[in-house]
Order: C-alpha cells, then sequence, then structure tokens
C-alpha cells in the first residue's frame, strides 16, 4: 500500500465523516485520486462508506500508533532502543534480518502498522491485520555463542506475559516454545531467528506479534481459536500503549537473559504454564516424535515430558506441541 494511501488511513482513522474535498486539499490529489486511495483500503479489508456521496468513514475507529507518543515513551522507558516505525514492510524479521546484516545497531527496533506476510514459526503465515495487532522485531546482539541461547524464547514469552499483565489483561497462559495463549486460544506468538555460531558472537531477531483486536475476517484466515486483547475485560489498553509495555518488559528482560540464560525465569514460566500436567504429542514435519505428561521445563528451557521410559528432555528446534 502506498504512503498516500497511509495518509488517507489516518485521516479517516477516527471513524468519523470526512468530506472528499477537504480530503483531497490536505493530500494534493484530487477526487478520482482520492477515491483510487479508499480503494486501496478496502483491498486490506477495510470498510469504507460514503455517506451522501460527499465523504467518506471507516465502518469503525482504527487504533494506529500514537507515534510521537511512542518514540517519548520509549525513549524514557527503554533508552537503548532504536525505534523505526513502518507504514508496511513484508515481515518484521525479513525487513530486520537485511538491516542486521547490513550492520544495524544492537536494539534496534522496527514496528510496522501492516504486515504484509508476517512469519511464523515452522514456515507458517502470521495473519496480522492493520489496527488489529502489535507486530515488531527486536535486534540483539549477545556475546553469548548460539549454543548458549537456549531457552530465550521462553524468557521473552515470559516477558510478554507480564508486559500484559501490568496493563490489566489476566488470564495469561505460556505454551511451550513461543506461544501465548488465554483459556485455550492464542493471543501471541514470538518468532527468534539467529545468526552465528555455537560458541562466537551471535544476532538474534526476536519477533513478536500480539493479536489485540480481531476482525471476522481475520478469524477466519487463522482457521484455528484464536484470543485477542479486545475481548479481555476491563479497560482495553492502546496498541500505543501496548507495544510501550513489550518493548520495556522485553528489553530489561533480554538484559537479564544475557548474563543468567533462563533459569531465572523458570519460576515465572512455570507458574503461567498453560499445559501443565496435560497428555501431549511432540511432532516433527507432521511426524509423531514422542508423547506423554508435561512434567515442565528445565533450567535450559527444555520440554522435559514423563512416560512410561521415564522424563525425557527436548528443546524446541522445528518440534511442535500439541495436546493429546
Amino acid at each position: 500500500m502506498s504512503a498516500a494511501s497511509f495518509s488517507l488511513l489516518r485521516i479517516l482513522a477516527d471513524g468519523e465523516v470526512h468530506n472528499a474535498e477537504r480530503i483531497g486539499r490536505a493530500l494534493g490529489l484530487s477526487r478520482i485520486e482520492v477515491e483510487a486511495l479508499g480503494r486501496d483500503l478496502e483491498a486490506l479489508g477495510l470498510s469504507l462508506h460514503k455517506p451522501g456521496g460527499t465523504g467518506y468513514r471507516l465502518e469503525a475507529p482504527i487504533d494506529l500508533y500514537d507515534v510521537n507518543l511512542l518514540t517519548e515513551q520509549v525513549s524514557t522507558v527503554a533508552p537503548g532502543l532504536r525505534l523505526e516505525i513502518l507504514d508496511e514492510c513484508v515481515s518484521t524479521n525479513t525487513e530486520l534480518a537485511i538491516r542486521a546484516r547490513a550492520g544495524a545497531e544492537h536494539g534496534t527496533v522496527l514496528v510496522c502498522e501492516h504486515q504484509s506476510a508476517g512469519r511464523g514459526r515452522r514456515g507458517n503465515a502470521w495473519v496480522s491485520a492493520i489496527g488489529g495487532s502489535v507486530t515488531f522485531s527486536m535486534l540483539w546482539r549477545f556475546s553469548l555463542g548460539a549454543g548458549r541461547l537456549a531457552g530465550l524464547s521462553l524468557a521473552v514469552a515470559v516477558a510478554a506475559a507480564k508486559a500484559l499483565e501490568k496493563l490489566g489483561i489476566g488470564g495469561i497462559a505460556v505454551k511451550w516454545p513461543n506461544d501465548l495463549f488465554r483459556g485455550d486460544r492464542k493471543l501471541g506468538g514470538i518468532l527468534i531467528e539467529t545468526t552465528g555460531d555455537a560458541a562466537g558472537a551471535t544476532a538474534a531477531i526476536i519477533g513478536i506479534g500480539v493479536n489485540t483486536r480481531l476482525r471476522p475476517a481475520e478469524r477466519e484466515r487463522i482457521g484455528r481459536p484464536a484470543a485477542d486483547i479486545a475481548s479481555s475485560p476491563g479497560v482495553i489498553p492502546s496498541r500505543t500503549a501496548v507495544l510501550v509495555g513489550l518493548l520495556e518488559s522485553v528489553a530489561a528482560s533480554l538484559e537479564l537473559f544475557s548474563g543468567e540464560g533462563f533459569a531465572p525465569f523458570r519460576e515465572a514460566w512455570l507458574s503461567r504454564h498453560a499445559w501443565q500436567g496435560r497428555q501431549v504429542v511432540l511432532s516433527l514435519a507432521e511426524n509423531r516424535v514422542a508423547e506423554g505428561r508435561v512434567v515442565g521445563v528445565a533450567d535450559d528451557g527444555a520440554l522435559e515430558l514423563t512416560s512410561a521410559q521415564g522424563i525425557k528432555r527436548f528443546h524446541a528446534g522445528e518440534l511442535s506441541l500439541s495436546l493429546e
């Protein structure tokens, strides 16, 4: 979507009626060009109404980031981060990986209003909507080798859960190795991609996506039960507040993880464990690898299952965990 389309979206984001002529003057465009931009918004699944044929309004307000407030607050709560906010990209992880290879600094964060092809673990797509999710990626450079980053996704999940709880969102649970749940529905996910060797310095790109308000079309695209923040009881925080809270908590947790690994996060993770004591199946590329009852996780983040053969440990890799 073009920069001009996003400019129109920002005008219409309040859900009020805006006169077409005034929009055109504000954007320096003709009425025909404004109509074309409106079609761009509709192609993204936004419902655009034209009351009286002289104006435009969205079916419902869109919660876009408050860029000035976001920049100000992040500079206060996490001053070591270098924040950039994009209107649109294919995937924040993909874009940040390119920048990391070009020498992007430690603590670089890319935030995107609209990911056209967000990614999850094991090649899965991450479905997000404009104004309906918080998606960002953070570059963290570790002096540790990649072999010592076991449990990183679990530590990040704890950080994200604590941030959401601090905002008043209750019932957050974590699922090994990288998911956030509310009830039996997925609320968010974490994708970590690393470059480096087992012993030398490692660059980790930490992608986080959290559903804030899912429309029926997004739920259909996801194709499985999904939760969002908007369905939580109580006051619903803005996407800006959610993002600031996540960045503050994740940055602080990565500092701790850099020095002490997953061990300091283990008890907090277990206290939120969605499937503790449940019978589960571990799979790799649709092939069953193991099954058993979940005992918990070890100090290095390994999943511990008990079966007739005793307790076995599994590290994440490309493994997928599901209920029996």
